[in-house]
């Protein structure tokens, strides 16, 4: 994928429109043999030059299948992975190029919330133990000061202040949830970078996390990163979407005109891949339901990366790799054979 620096994707960083900004990101996994001596013999292509911005008080949707590399992506952005090549910039510095005390002092304003609210909480550990770490770990207050700080996150989040003594196992699956929110809330973060944060709940419950995100956000400026195979869900949640396929973003723009008027035929599988509750509808549906499996992301096919599953790749294709085109305000797609004109 390309992208000039003056697109919506990929604003000037420091800049008002551009509190995150993803420029030219790469990173790869090697892929070894050998019980002994081990060799490289390969490498698994996890996120290929990916470009994007993010503005101050969004929401930002990555959507995809399992594989396509929003999860890496996300580990990216708040400095758990590092970068091969490419620049990460936030609030106005590279922060892909902080190291040690300096990347440990920054990181307060960055925070993941993990896709199992149970497996991210440890067992061993008190609600209170676990929402209070950040703050020992940072040294930020005494202890008096902290737990007070526990206890009014746990009112925020919804839960009692007497959740302190209990443990994760206690709890249901959205009351986890809600810890993990509390957790990541601690240290006041800027931007938080959600992974699948409710795909491990009941349809029931779903709505009730997703308005709880959207109600501290306006508390307290959040700016957010949704990470989802869900578009329903995205779209509900995110001001502006980016969808992934096999480490490329392949289309960006403002949520419903994605949704209305999606110009990759990757984001039109997507969106008929969403049950309706209709049989009638559901049997009306479009003619872009995708074939086949995902590809490797050790051996990704040449040109555009989703043409072995394209219900409209042509030769070209597979001989070269669609630029971004515009195709209406802040809205982006690589595709040869888009399903909207170009603006």
């Amino acid at each position: 994928m390309t992208t000039t620096d003056a697109s919506p994707a990929a604003a000037p960083p420091g800049t008002d429109t551009a509190f995150l900004d993803l420029r030219h990101v790469v990173k790869e996994f090697p892929v070894t043999a050998g019980s002994v001596l081990q060799r490289k013999v390969g490498s698994v292509k996890a996120v290929s030059d990916v470009s994007f911005s993010v503005r101050k008080g969004e929401t930002f949707g990555l959507v995809g299948e399992s594989g396509c590399g929003k999860t890496t992506l996300g580990r990216l952005i708040v400095a758990l992975d590092r970068l091969d090549s490419g620049q990460i910039w936030f609030d106005g510095s590279e922060f892909s190029r902080l190291h040690g005390r300096d990347l440990r002092r920054r990181r307060r304003d960055l925070q993941l919330m993990f896709q199992d609210p149970y497996a991210s909480l440890d067992p061993r550990m008190r609600v209170g133990t676990i929402i209070r770490e950040p703050l020992a770990v940072q040294r930020i207050g005494s202890r008096k000061e902290q737990d007070a700080r526990v206890r009014e996150l746990l009112q925020e989040v919804g839960l009692s202040p007497k959740s302190v003594d209990l443990y994760p196992h206690e709890f249901s699956g959205g009351q986890r949830q809600r810890i993990g929110f509390a957790r990541v809330l601690t240290l006041n973060p800027k931007l938080i970078v959600a992974d699948e944060p409710v795909s491990a709940l009941d349809v029931s419950i779903r709505s009730q996390i997703l308005n709880l995100m959207n109600n501290l956000q306006k508390r307290h400026d959040l700016t957010y990163i949704v990470i989802s195979h869900d578009l329903s869900v995205v779209k509900y949640i995110a001001d502006r979407i980016g969808v992934m396929y096999l480490g490329k973003l392949v289309e960006v723009g403002p949520s419903q005109m994605l949704y209305d008027h999606a110009a990759h035929p990757y984001t039109a599988g997507l969106i008929e891949a969403i049950p309706i509750p209709d049989p009638a509808v559901e049997r009306n549906k479009g003619d872009n339901t995708m074939q086949g499996e995902l590809p490797s992301a050790v051996n990704p096919p040449s040109g555009c990366r989703f043409r072995t599953r394209c219900p409209r790749a042509q030769a070209i294709c597979a001989e070269s790799e669609p630029p971004m085109r515009s195709f209406g305000p802040q809205h982006l797609a690589a595709c040869h054979f888009p399903l909207q004109p170009a603006a």
